[in-house]
């Protein structure tokens, strides 16, 4: 993370905002503390500064604290499958170590957005085996199809919300910033999954509403939806794609991501989550 250009992107959007963010001056950062200090303190730096500077709505403090309770689930599973020993061969411990960092700068940055501090958490305690029902720490098989199916969920679930922000412009920036991050694990998980599975079905991308557990993948807004914006895609000139068999159709719903509701998203995430 590059602090210095964050600061700079804060001014182009609003040249005032740097005065906002108390003693975070360019001074300050290069003078008083580590680049190593700055980078682990930017996610609570920056959300800090965004709850100060823009007023949020009661939908959009919703929508973070729905958001946070996504990050706690993602972070805690990565942080206990990292922290497994012999769950995760060498060459996949890298990829699994850099989603935790990521989904642990989330949760930083959507707590301190909410004004949330560790003593006064309000974090859900998950059960990733679901009762017995999932091997989430004994099967590397296991532990990767479970954050495939998370790291969908979130995309799905983000997108859900960006209707809500719509109010709240700066918010919704950095939900999709987050947005875009989650669609990267899920690429990647994704991948990993096809490759010990020896599955050439499983792509780092979603065709039509084919995988599995099937509500990520189904619900009121199935990804096997081919319209768009009141535009059938089949109707349009889609060039180099052969108009045989289901090639067309399948390619349609690759283009395009569909939501989850925060119903359907709880409803997801739910099972896991002790009560």
């Amino acid at each position: 993370m590059n602090l210095l250009n964050i600061l700079d992107q804060f001014q182009k959007f609003d040249g005032d905002a740097i005065e906002r963010i108390e003693y975070t001056s360019r001074r300050f950062f290069l003078n008083k503390i580590s680049t190593k200090v700055a980078a682990a303190a930017a996610p609570a730096i920056i959300a800090g500064s965004m709850n100060k500077a823009y007023a949020q709505s009661s939908e959009a403090v919703d929508v973070l604290k729905f958001a946070l309770t996504l990050e706690y689930l993602e972070n805690e599973f990565y942080n206990i499958g990292n922290k497994t020993a012999g769950l995760i061969p060498d060459m996949y411990k890298p990829v699994f170590a850099q989603i935790e960092k990521h989904e642990l700068a989330h949760v930083k940055f959507l707590e301190a957005a909410l004004g949330v501090t560790p003593p006064f958490r309000d974090k859900p305690t998950f059960d990733f085996t679901v009762g017995g029902t999932y091997k989430a720490f004994t099967d590397f098989d296991t532990f990767v199809f479970l954050s495939h199916a998370f790291e969908d969920t979130g995309v799905r679930a983000y997108k859900g919300q960006a209707g809500t922000l719509i109010k709240d412009p700066q918010i919704l920036e950095y939900a999709l910033q987050v947005h875009s991050v989650e669609a990267r694990h899920a690429s990647i998980s994704r991948k990993i999954l096809a490759k010990i599975r020896n599955s050439k079905s499983i792509k780092s991308w979603i065709t039509l509403d084919e995988g599995s557990p099937a509500p990520v993948y189904k619900g009121s807004n199935s990804e096997a939806t081919i319209v768009q914006g009141g535009v059938n895609l089949l109707d349009l000139d889609l060039a180099g794609i052969p108009d045989t068999g289901s090639l067309r159709y399948k390619a349609a719903t690759e283009a395009f991501d569909e939501i989850l509701t925060k119903d359907e998203t709880l409803a997801i995430a739910i099972p896991f989550i002790k009560m």
